[in-house]
């Protein structure tokens, strides 16, 4: 392996350490190479500042003149909340910086490589860009596609059901599978669960069994807002993000309950369907900053994501038992006649977990 490939693989995964806490900010890897030595590291800290750049140059202080700087993400060009991290490369003196991925940000892209290449400064892009941009997915669909990634995640049984006729279904899975669905909310921004899961439920959607972390957004789509307000949802809404995306017709004494309880309130058009616009929510939560949405709904908002096509990666975790056709499906109708019709997503993953199997699927390139 050469050294580029060798420290740019230690940038990112100092990068992954941000994923789900950075938003709207992507989360970015640094890290400062002097006479084959790493002299400083650093990641986007949580909110979204300092930058990567900046945390690394601080722990490397006047050592960094003369470094090389392995970076996961062109640095910045423009003034923000804080200054260019390009401008802070080249006052540092570095001497050469490598980039995995260009910034498709209007205020940047391309921007920030152009400022450190006319100050002098040898720059080499495209190093490890493919898991560059794996890493960045969220951010990408943010900028480029105005909405969030969109994971979705089922736990099933052997034949694709997520309760009894009775409605039970803790649990269907093991404590291994449930202990990495809490690992995968951890790296997400937002949680999302539709109106009815709330109200069968009662979840909590907090990320458990990782120490003190920043817990993701909770949001719930609910048309009316008519969700349990003595739930734990409304408890504890002043002490991790609660947001709900509802329709204009919900009830004002409702809107003003929950914002009393501290929620934030979505209102959505619902227009002629008279139901919430999944791909508008979406929208929404991307105009909000979100970057990267976990969805643990029932079957119903399940449904409308696929059919809607927008599911860019799908999680199942399918357990060795069978409910039978009483049981209730994993998902609502679809309104699909013609399997050409169907979506269909790429295998990338499979693995063992516990006494279950977990699948990832990828959308379709």
């Amino acid at each position: 392996m050469s050294d580029d490939l060798r420290h740019m693989r230690h940038a990112l995964s100092l990068a992954a350490r941000g994923l789900g806490n950075t938003w709207p900010n992507p989360a970015v890897g640094c890290v400062l190479v002097k006479e084959g030595r790493v002299i400083a590291r650093g990641w986007t800290q949580p909110g979204g500042r300092p930058h990567a750049e900046a945390m690394a140059l601080a722990a490397a202080g006047p050592a960094a003149r003369g470094a090389t700087a392995y970076v996961t993400l062109e640095p910045c060009a423009h003034h923000g909340q804080t200054p260019p991290c390009a401008d802070a490369l080249i006052a540092a003196g570095v001497t050469r910086v490598v980039v995995a991925l260009q910034d498709p940000d209007p205020r940047v892209d391309g921007g920030g490589i152009a400022r450190l290449r006319a100050a002098g400064i040898a720059v080499t892009t495209d190093v490890m860009r493919t898991e560059a941009q794996r890493q960045q997915a969220g951010f990408l669909h943010r900028v480029r596609r105005g909405r969030p990634l969109l994971t979705l995640k089922l736990a099933t049984s052997l034949d694709g059901r997520i309760a009894t006729a009775t409605g039970e279904s803790r649990w269907i899975t093991g404590p291994a599978a449930r202990r990495l669905v809490h690992g995968m909310r951890l790296e997400h921004d937002a949680v999302l669960v539709g109106g009815g899961t709330a109200r069968t439920d009662d979840p909590d959607l907090t990320v458990r069994g990782f120490g003190p972390v920043r817990q993701p957004v909770r949001v719930v789509w609910s048309r009316h807002l008519d969700l349990p307000l003595d739930g734990r949802l409304a408890r504890t809404a002043r002490e991790v993000p609660v947001w709900l995306c509802h329709g204009g017709d919900a009830s004002p004494d409702l809107t003003a309950a929950w914002e009393g309880l501290g929620a934030r309130l979505i209102p959505l058009d619902t227009g002629r369907a008279r139901q919430i616009d999944p791909a508008a929510a979406l929208d929404a939560l991307a105009e909000a900053g979100i970057t990267r949405v976990f969805c643990e709904g029932g079957g119903a908002l399940a449904a409308s994501l696929l059919a809607g096509d927008l599911v860019d990666r799908l999680v199942t975790f399918q357990a060795g038992l069978a409910l039978g056709a009483e049981g209730r499906p994993a998902l609502g109708a679809m309104g699909v006649d013609r399997l050409a019709d169907a979506p269909r997503f790429v295998l990338a993953q499979t693995r063992q977990v516990g006494p279950d199997a977990m699948h990832v699927w990828e959308r379709r390139a």
